[in-house]
């Protein structure tokens, strides 16, 4: 047998086409074997389409949801273990910024240190050869455990006096800031003039922090009362 010899069987459509038109919707017992056929396959697919829309569409997405909880546990669990396998070194970081810590804030002045501070400054302009035309301390401003200082400054001379001014500055050994400088030639002078905010800090007391925390209680508690 050759493949010329082999004949594919013929479709009778409208035959087929006769028995869905023909059969009788009150006896499927005798409905011929294609009807029966395609009707329990479309029974098939649209009990498959119901079950995944009303059942397995929310389970599908539970369980997404929990593979996501599980790999950000996963992703917790690494981490906690990566922080335990380093805890030591954790500890001597921790140890070293306190170091760091004490090292700053031991460069902050207490309050009978202050004064004295400002005349540092002073003296670093004056021994420079610099007019102080306005040295004016501003209101104190406290802030978590320090409170900060700012000094509006106009001073006159050369702007390489200016910058041995500030070199001497950043040398003491309090911490000292320069900030909002702004230069301008003098008229008629030759010199320069130089405005900027001067800011030192210092430290809080014990007796400070603990009257800093009791007013942001009590400005979180009135905060609350509102609400």
């Amino acid at each position: 047998m050759n493949a010329k010899s082999i004949s594919l069987p013929k479709i009778d459509f409208q035959s087929m086409a006769d028995d869905f038109r023909l059969m009788n919707p009150n006896d499927p017992g005798a409905w011929p074997l294609i009807p029966k056929i395609t009707v329990l396959i479309g029974l098939f697919a649209a009990i498959l389409i119901a079950g995944w829309w009303f059942v397995w569409n929310d389970q599908l997405t539970e369980l997404e949801t929990k593979q996501r909880e599980e790999e950000a546990l996963k992703q917790q669990y690494l981490d906690k273990k990566r922080q335990a396998v380093n805890l030591d070194l954790y500890i001597q970081q921790l140890a070293e910024i306190d170091r760091s810590f004490g090292a700053l804030l031991k460069q902050l002045p207490d309050k009978s240190e202050i004064e004295a501070l400002l005349i540092e400054v002073n003296q670093a302009g004056l021994g420079r050869g610099l007019q102080f035309e306005l040295f004016k301390p501003g209101q104190e401003q406290v802030k978590d455990f320090y409170a900060e200082l700012p000094i509006t400054v106009k001073i006159n001379g050369s702007y390489h006096d200016f910058g041995a001014f500030a070199a001497d500055i950043a040398k003491l050994p309090r911490i000292v800031t320069l900030n909002n400088i702004s230069i301008a030639p003098v008229k008629d002078s030759g010199q320069l003039s130089l405005d900027a905010t001067t800011k030192t800090f210092r430290y809080l007391d014990e007796e400070e922090i603990a009257k800093q925390k009791k007013a942001e209680q009590e400005k979180k508690a009135a905060q609350g009362a509102k609400k």
